[in-house]
């Protein structure tokens, strides 16, 4: 399956989010937030087939992390997460709306997994 990179600042969820999706066969590597985030995928941003990240977060934000992603790899598919979107999606990006189900995760990953 896939390699995703999981950017989740509160701990519950990101938990919760990496079970659901090892469960469905991949491999996920987590950070706490987008400096975080930033940092693993600047290192390896050809290990990563997916990244799922926060939206609102501490230190360095969603749509901060984003435009940092796309510097380093412009393909690489990007789902956002958030609770609250103030309309404010990253372009190119597909939108999870929290709460989610782990059903609506894991549909929501599978359909970009399969996207050229």
């Amino acid at each position: 399956m896939a390699t995703v990179l999981l950017i989740e600042d509160e701990r519950a969820i990101r938990q919760l989010v990496s079970v659901v999706l090892r469960s469905a066969g991949h491999e996920v590597v987590e950070a706490s937030n987008g400096f975080e985030g930033i940092a693993l995928f600047r290192s390896s941003p050809d290990q990563f087939e997916l990244v799922l990240t926060d939206l609102e977060m501490p230190v360095m934000n969603g749509q901060q992390f984003v435009k940092l992603a796309r510097e380093t790899n412009v393909g690489v598919k990007i789902i956002c997460m958030s609770g609250f979107t103030n309309g404010r999606i990253p372009e190119n990006t597909e939108f999870l709306p929290k709460p989610f189900s782990p059903a609506a995760l894991r549909a929501s990953v599978d359909k970009l997994l399969k996207q050229p």
